[in-house]
């Protein structure tokens, strides 16, 4: 099954499909693959069958989130397709399968305090620094996903607009828009980022392999987090917090829509769940007739 992982990686490559859903979709083929053997199992075709997929999903249901059981479905779903189609099996085992039901929690907000500590965890004037807080603040203003802070370019970040070009899922170009300290800390880490050996690279943040990745990314948040001394914080929280934020203040649903990248407005009811659960409760406080009679 191993080989057969790769070849599907270099099909979706030429698909044109994303790093991220050749990690992604690549990872759903490996883990069930090792499942399999930790089942004294064979990772062979002849083990992909309907019924081992159904033990194997149900196995994770009992491990972790009910979102990453649902992408891990999508990444082997896509690899069955594919083997049906190559001929290497005689039909999809997973054609007519109904997806994991979602039983998400709502993801936690930062809050002020958690903002307050990360910061200071990075308010020194070192290289590193400066592009640690230069990078927290606009993952705070703009919601942007771990991939897309990756991806910002010099030549596509304007200071003067506090604005930044971001290449998103499905390879669409959006605008991103930041305030007014977040311009401050890019200023500064811009300015540090001119004598730094990788500085001719057009990728904005640099580490000192080169550019900084995805899972270089989510490693110096790791190390933040561990200097403010709080529980873990990803990537994706930074971007519920954004949407949470801009609908608190009253923004519009079409207007987040367009600022996060989403084309589904199932992902507005997903990412708004926090500030609908907060505008709730505030209205039910309000209207609470008891208190009137």
């Amino acid at each position: 099954m191993a080989n057969l992982g790769k070849s599907f990686a270099r099909a979706l490559k030429a698909e044109g499909r994303s790093p991220a859903t050749l990690r992604l979709y690549g990872q759903s083929v490996r883990f069930f693959a090792e499942w399999l053997e930790s089942q004294g199992r064979s990772a062979m075709l002849d083990e992909l069958t309907r019924n081992a997929v159904r033990e194997w999903l149900g196995a994770l249901t009992d491990r972790v989130e009910s979102a990453t059981v649902r992408t891990r479905y999508r990444g082997l779903y896509r690899f069955c397709a594919w083997l049906a189609d190559e001929s290497e099996i005689a039909a999809n085992p997973m054609k007519g399968m109904t997806p994991p039901t979602s039983r998400d929690k709502p993801v936690p907000v930062l809050t002020d305090d958690d903002l307050t500590k990360l910061l200071k965890a990075c308010s020194g004037k070192t290289f590193a620094d400066r592009r640690d807080e230069a990078m927290v603040r606009i993952l705070l203003d703009s919601g942007l996903r771990v991939s897309e802070l990756c991806g910002l370019t010099v030549t596509g970040t304007d200071l003067d607009q506090g604005s930044a070009v971001v290449l998103g899922k499905g390879s669409k170009f959006r605008a991103v828009y930041f305030g007014s300290r977040t311009t401050r800390a890019l200023d500064r880490y811009i300015r540090l980022r001119a004598g730094h050996r990788w500085a001719g690279l057009d990728q904005l943040f640099l580490t000192q392999r080169g550019a900084l990745s995805p899972d270089g990314a989510r490693e110096r948040l790791n190390i933040l987090t561990a200097r403010a001394g709080l529980d873990h914080v990803h990537p994706h929280q930074f971007r519920h917090t954004f949407a949470h934020d801009f609908l608190m203040a009253g923004g519009q649903e079409r207007d987040l829509k367009r600022l996060a990248g989403w084309s589904s407005d199932a992902m507005l009811v997903r990412y708004g769940a926090s500030a609908a659960d907060a505008r709730a409760k505030v209205a039910a406080k309000r209207f609470n007739r008891g208190d009137r009679v």
